[in-house]
């Protein structure tokens, strides 16, 4: 059941049944909404009206999520002028879908820094026009991926918001994030999203978050998120956290079975669960103190 300050969703990143079961799952798992890439197969049969429905039956909140670039690891060729196309067609098409937020992964860490600025300022053109709120993740190989630059990139940046995947800059940087560092005191102000994954000083992802020998990161990333809502929260509008755990070479293998050593779908069920009772409400925390 949801608080009312904290919204979690999940998940379908992996997913490979319906929307309909997937809504069914969340809701089961204690979830209050999804996530979703918008050319998710799930919904490639459905129309706009019909994708509404199923959510509203199930009392399920949605983020969409826009990739730029081709895939989650953009092309190399993709011009700053075609990924600001894709992100325009991405934005009509999940605007019709009614989201709670939507979540852009686009750039590319390969352009001059003069090249990420020009890009920036128009993607945030884009976002200004848009109805719904729009965030920017800190994903590698994007425009977002160095930890270092945020702090004057949001400076030149304004209206730069952010969904903080932190396990990200984990990888790029070789070392935790702790919520002392520059860039993580420097984006608190401007997260409206958060991606819940531990990462560690060698990749972005744990095999199980509540391992022992993960202890130190999953306390590091707790301590990075509890900054985060501290500095944004508002009794009008719900903190949104999304467990995310998932294939694709980030869940670690089992040597020559290549079988996952954890149940990805399981594990960001358990890491909500953890989540509600582990992030304080601001005035909570100050009462705790």
């Amino acid at each position: 059941m949801s608080s009312s300050w904290l919204l979690l969703f999940k998940t379908l990143w992996g997913w490979s049944g319906s929307l309909e079961q997937a809504c069914t799952r969340a809701a089961a798992d204690g979830f209050d909404g999804l996530e979703l890439n918008i050319d998710h197969p799930c919904l490639q049969e459905l129309d706009f009206s019909a994708i509404r429905h199923s959510l509203s039956e199930a009392n399920q909140h949605l983020i969409v999520e826009i990739v730029t670039g081709g895939d989650y690891t953009p092309d190399l060729h993709c011009t700053p002028s075609e990924h600001l196309d894709q992100i325009q067609r991405g934005l009509e098409r999940a605007v019709a879908l009614a989201p709670l937020k939507i979540s852009l992964i686009t750039g590319s860490d390969c352009w001059e820094e003069s090249d990420q600025h020009h890009f920036l300022a128009s993607v945030l053109d884009q976002v200004d026009a848009c109805s719904i709120p729009v965030t920017l993740e800190t994903h590698r190989s994007r425009s977002l991926f160095a930890p270092w630059r945020m702090p004057a990139w949001l400076v030149r940046h304004p209206r730069l918001r952010l969904t903080a995947d932190l396990s990200h800059w984990c990888a790029v940087s070789e070392r935790l994030m702790t919520s002392d560092l520059p860039p993580v005191q420097a984006m608190a102000s401007r997260v409206d999203h958060i991606h819940a994954r531990v990462g560690h000083a060698q990749g972005p992802s744990v095999s199980h978050p509540f391992a022992p020998e993960w202890a130190e990161a999953l306390e590091s990333h707790r301590s990075c998120w509890q900054l985060f809502i501290d500095k944004t929260f508002r009794p009008d509008r719900p903190i949104t956290l999304t467990p995310e755990f998932g294939p694709d070479g980030y869940m670690p293998l089992r040597p020559f079975t290549a079988e996952p050593l954890a149940d990805v779908q399981r594990l960001n069920a358990e890491m909500a669960s953890w989540l509600r009772s582990n992030l304080l409400i601001p005035s909570a925390r100050n009462r705790s103190r």
